[in-house]
Parts: C-alpha cells; sequence; structure tokens
C-alpha cells in the first residue's frame, strides 16, 4: 500500500450558505515547501511557493453550536481531476482569539474516496484555520493519504 503526505496553506473565503447556520468554504493553495528551524529563539515555521500546480478546496459548514461544526467537501489537486472527498471525524471547534476580528479553528476530516490518483483512498486530514469577520479564511492542512 503507498501512502501521500502533503502540507499545504489554503487560502480564500467562507461565504453565507443556502441555509441559516451554513457557511461555504471556497479556498486554493499553491505548490509549496514547508520548513520548520527550532533554535536558541524557539520555532518559527514558513511556507515557501514550489515549482507545481494549484489545490482547490471546496466545503459546506454547518454549525451545530456556538462553537462546534460538521464540515464535508472536496478537494482537488491539480487539473487533472485528483481528488479526495471528505467528512469530518466527530465535531470541528471553532472560537475566539485574542484578536477581536479573527476567530480560529480545528478539525480532523477523514478521506471517504477520491478520484484519479485517489480512486479508493482512505486517510485523515488536519486543518488548523482562521476566519476574519469579512469572510477570509487562512487554512492549514496535513494530509496522510492512503491509496490501494
Amino acid at each position: 500500500m503507498k501512502h501521500i503526505i502533503y502540507c499545504m496553506q489554503f487560502k480564500g473565503t467562507g461565504t453565507p450558505g443556502g441555509e441559516s447556520g451554513v457557511l461555504k468554504a471556497t479556498t486554493s493553495a499553491t505548490s509549496c515547501d514547508m520548513r520548520t528551524v527550532v533554535g536558541s529563539n524557539g520555532v518559527e515555521g514558513q511556507f515557501h511557493p514550489a515549482e507545481g500546480g494549484m489545490a482547490y478546496f471546496e466545503s459546506e459548514v454547518r454549525m451545530t453550536s456556538a462553537d462546534a461544526f460538521l464540515e464535508n467537501g472536496t478537494i482537488t489537486f491539480g487539473e487533472s481531476g485528483h481528488s479526495v472527498k471528505f467528512s469530518t471525524v466527530g465535531h470541528g471547534h471553532l472560537g475566539p482569539t485574542p484578536d477581536l476580528k479573527l476567530m480560529a479553528g480545528v478539525v480532523n476530516w477523514k478521506i471517504e474516496g477520491g478520484e484519479g490518483q485517489f480512486a479508493g483512498a482512505s486517510g485523515f486530514i488536519t486543518s488548523n484555520f482562521t476566519l476574519t469577520t469579512d469572510g477570509q479564511v487562512t487554512d492549514y492542512h496535513f494530509g496522510h493519504i492512503f491509496l490501494k
């Protein structure tokens, strides 16, 4: 069995969906390198652009309480139809930060299959994200995908 790991920074928007308590997230990410350095001043991390294509993310977020949600969606890698479908493991969480214009959240997703390279895929993705009061999303993914 082959497996793939990835780490990407997605940026885009979260807009109201068709129902109360529903949000539609639409983001994209460029190919990148991630660098983490531990030194005498602590830890720092940076994303750097890399050659390659884009990844596209679309999801529906359904709030289940003031700070919890369920989510399902699709991530498409490149322009050739390689995509994964995912849904929330348990509930995601969203809450305030010290910056009154920014909320932060976390969610774990289970891969429910996919298309192209990801046909029959399984695995998990962890998302740590921020959402501004005007709907701007920055979302950091770490994925571990298993291929048949």
